[in-house]
């Protein structure tokens, strides 16, 4: 058994979290931080916890944390807030940090040591030695579930044009215009074409040398350009990407199907789809499906996960059972409903 601090425990990755956690058999969740609802049953905030989760909320760290006797700090606060708030609790070194905001993921470092990105379809090897970890977002997962095995055969040679729907889980639990029922309902909206926040960790996670600058920043040379427009659904949780690229020469279906379904034979969450895909099939699960398709020179790609497990929590728990040498499927064996 290891034993498990969740830090900013109201939102909905940090309930995610728990509902995943509680029934782990290999894990003890030891306190559930929180300075505005200190002293409150986690349950009265995580309504799906009621039965599940006996804990309250609390302003004050465990002794243990201090002491070396908490194995992992889940810090799912909001983005910008982990450096600081890292400072400020100074957890003792043996502790290893799961971080699931923006903070780390693009090589930023901790007391000297830098926080590994935490895709396990690509980084599975480096995960496992892992002491500090960055959990990828959510988009991100999805895009680079998308495109990893044409970057690392060296196919993406033209720009990547992307589409990509989310709901609205994915803008967190706080209340905000766009996410208020009376605008969600019967309605998509268009948000940060082109510039959305998760451009810089694909970019690097393609086209880097070993995790490092991407290409393009380093000047070595030009990575192929991604053109990503979001958007958001009438729908709670889910994304649903959709790219294609051009590739250079000849190629059939058969052959890009093969070289998906080899590069993902051994990971346990991603599966190549036959048939096209629809986000039922993943809501609820860590799983991600993918489908491909060919329109003359051009290979599309549909990927389909849940914003809130594969894209957070779910991905979360999958790194930490490989940082402790668990089963990687341990606690996230759920099946989703199609209906």
């Amino acid at each position: 058994m290891i034993k498990v601090v969740i830090a900013g425990g109201t939102g909905y990755t940090a309930g995610e979290l728990l509902r995943l956690l509680v029934h782990h058999p290999k894990v003890e969740v030891v306190a559930v931080l929180s300075r505005s609802y200190t002293g409150e049953d986690v349950a009265t905030i995580h309504r799906d916890l009621i039965g599940e989760c006996s804990l309250k909320f609390s302003a004050t760290p465990p002794k243990e944390l201090y002491s070396g006797g908490v194995d992992l700090l889940f810090l799912t606060l909001g983005h910008g807030v982990s450096p600081k708030y890292l400072q400020e609790l100074n957890p003792h070194p043996s502790t290893k940090i799961i971080d699931l905001g923006n903070d780390y993921r693009l090589g930023a470092t901790y007391k000297g040591e830098r926080f590994i990105y935490g895709l396990p379809e690509k980084n599975r090897a480096e995960i496992k030695e892992a002491h500090y970890l960055a959990n990828p977002g959510c988009f991100a997962t999805s895009i680079l579930l998308s495109l990893l095995p044409l970057a690392q055969n060296s196919l993406i040679k033209n720009e990547v044009h992307i589409h990509g729907i989310t709901g609205s889980t994915g803008a967190g639990k706080n209340l905000t215009e766009s996410t208020h029922f009376s605008y969600r309902h019967a309605n998509i909206s268009l948000y940060k074409p082109f510039v959305h926040q998760h451009i810089d960790e694909i970019e690097m996670q393609l086209f880097s040398h070993n995790g490092g600058a991407s290409l393009q920043q380093s000047g070595e040379s030009s990575s192929p350009e991604l053109l990503f427009v979001p958007m958001r659904g009438d729908f709670t949780r889910g994304i649903f990407t959709s790219s294609y690229t051009k590739i250079e020469g000849t190629f059939s279906l058969s052959d890009m199907e093969q070289l998906y379904s080899s590069y993902y034979s051994l990971q346990p969450f991603v599966h190549l789809s036959k048939e096209p895909i629809s986000l039922k099939e993943v809501v609820n699960t860590n799983r991600a499906l993918i489908y491909l398709g060919k329109h003359r020179e051009y290979l599309y790609i549909t990927t389909a996960i849940d914003n809130l497990i594969k894209g957070a929590s779910g991905q979360a728990v999958e790194n930490m059972n490989l940082m402790f040498g668990f089963d990687q499927k341990e606690g996230l064996r759920l099946k989703g409903t199609s209906f």
